[in-house]
């Protein structure tokens, strides 16, 4: 089981907030906030992940924390996806506590897609911001 009382990694990537009311999910990524969540409950971890590959096929994660590895929810994710064959990606959720998104997540779904949207969302769902490049 992960352990909940360490921090992914502490380099960031900005993000685009949500105007009010302007921005919406579409279903199939509001789908991967619902497996990023859910991933995240399962093992308590501090966050939890989901990526959509360009086939439609989606691959949840949590972040793991273990005496020799150390893999944020969103590297654990796109490595799942990459294991499995993709060789793209259309869009990825991050749910954490963080208000940012860790530079080694935003960084292993950038060698899979130069421009998938990564949405931050938090524990409840809602989504703080999007991270597009």
């Amino acid at each position: 089981m992960p352990d909940a009382s360490r921090a992914p990694s502490p380099s960031r990537a900005p993000l685009r907030a949500p105007s009010t009311g302007a921005l919406q999910l579409s279903d199939e990524d509001a789908k991967l906030v619902t497996l990023a969540r859910a991933a995240r409950a399962r093992t308590g971890a501090i966050e939890g992940a989901a990526v959509r590959d360009g086939d439609g096929r989606t691959y949840a994660a949590s972040s793991v924390t273990l005496p020799s590895l150390t893999l944020t929810a969103l590297q654990l994710a796109v490595a799942t996806a990459a294991a499995a064959g993709t060789g793209r990606l259309e869009a990825a959720a991050v749910v954490t506590e963080a208000s940012t998104l860790d530079g080694a997540g935003h960084a292993a779904v950038r060698d899979l897609a130069a421009e998938a949207p990564i949405h931050l969302a938090a524990p409840d769902g809602s989504l703080l911001g999007t991270v597009v490049s």
